[in-house]
């Protein structure tokens, strides 16, 4: 199955009244229908050029090959991993921790199953703040100062550049899925203002963990509202959609893609549910890493991610007319950053406070 391909353009400019009212209502349907059914959605954003994508990329895996030790200068425990790099090792897979989970694996057919991690992913994160920060807040060190790594003259510009321009994407999104669902056009945008976005793209080593079937982010959801990714130069993201069914995603050049998170669950209180996913070393990863090499091209795997998030003040909870639905008890209403405090805290990256 291939996802849907949204073309933004004729949402961005509906003020110009290129597009009758009922096409663009049709097209915000088509996105909330891609959340709800698939939990995915690639969509086409003028804003956002595969040059800009590939001007990235190449920073980010200059920094991946440098060393570890000068990669290390730039980790912050302290501060969750929230900003800075996360070391390969650090990040544990939410099924291996998360019991419920690997019940709800072990019923899966054996086609549709994910690969098992062996232990916490070996990928490396990098954690770049993009957009205001509130100067209040109850959740001070979720919106920590960003840190820059010597050497990349370039880096601030490069990280906030394509960062303001995939939040505009998720935005974009954002505004189309409240229309089709039936909400105010500004439901969950006016909730992701100052929200703590992060830029976080992964570096994965192809040369040490080349090999088919390595996992390098074991099976699980995002904790944030919806995450973007650009095109990766290396494949390997599985996803699983509503219905089991487990899709290698295949991103068209020019394309970004889309993915629901928990807080989009909880503000349609699970009507969209959190995407589930995996980036595992597959045949066509090989290939790629076949013609890298023979290119002489850096082999490092990055992914362009950015994680959209609700602002950590705000309260989560079914909104409007999802507030009546069935499952609404099963999302009370939570601080967004109470909300990612206990998310992290599962997942490792909260100190010793996992549950390991």
């Amino acid at each position: 199955m291939e996802l849907a391909v949204i073309d933004l353009s004729p949402y961005l400019e509906s003020g110009s009244e290129s597009e009758s009212e009922s096409e663009l209502k049709e097209l915000c349907g088509e996105v909330s229908r891609s959340l709800r059914e698939t939990g995915a959605l690639l969509v086409k954003d003028p804003r956002c050029t595969a040059q800009d994508n590939d001007r990235f990329l190449d920073m980010m895996e200059n920094y991946f090959a440098s060393s570890s030790d000068f990669k290390r200068l730039h980790e912050r425990p302290q501060l969750h991993y929230q900003v800075g790099v996360t070391p390969e090792g650090v990040e544990v897979p939410r099924s291996l921790v998360d019991e419920e989970m690997q019940e709800k694996l072990k019923q899966m057919p054996k086609q549709v199953q994910p690969s098992t991690p062996k232990g916490p992913d070996c990928k490396w994160r990098y954690m770049w703040r993009v957009g205001p920060r509130p100067s209040k807040t109850r959740f001070q060190e979720l919106n920590a100062e960003p840190v820059v790594p010597e050497g990349f003259p370039e880096w601030k510009e490069t990280m906030d550049s394509w960062g303001y321009k995939m939040i505009s994407a998720i935005e974009a999104v954002a505004e189309m899925a409240a229309i089709g669902f039936g909400l105010p056009k500004d439901a969950f945008t006016s909730l992701m203002q100052q929200g703590p976005h992060l830029l976080a793209p992964t570096g994965s080593d192809l040369q040490r963990y080349g090999q088919e079937g390595t996992v390098f982010a074991g099976y699980h959801y995002d904790l944030n509202f919806l995450t973007i990714h650009g095109r990766s130069r290396f494949p390997g993201l599985n996803i699983w959609l509503r219905n089991g069914q487990k899709v290698e995603v295949k991103v068209p050049v020019g394309c970004l893609l889309i993915q629901t998170g928990k807080q989009i669950e909880w503000l349609t209180g699970g009507d969209c549910i959190a995407g589930m996913h995996e980036v595992v070393v597959t045949d066509r990863t090989t290939d790629a890493i076949k013609l890298a090499r023979e290119q002489n091209r850096i082999l490092w795997r990055v992914s362009s991610t950015l994680f959209g998030h609700i602002a950590s003040d705000a309260v989560l909870k079914p909104l409007g007319h999802f507030a009546d639905s069935p499952l609404a008890s099963k999302y009370p209403p939570i601080y967004a950053g109470e909300f990612v405090e206990q998310e992290l805290s599962v997942i490792n990256l909260k100190g010793n406070k996992g549950q390991l």
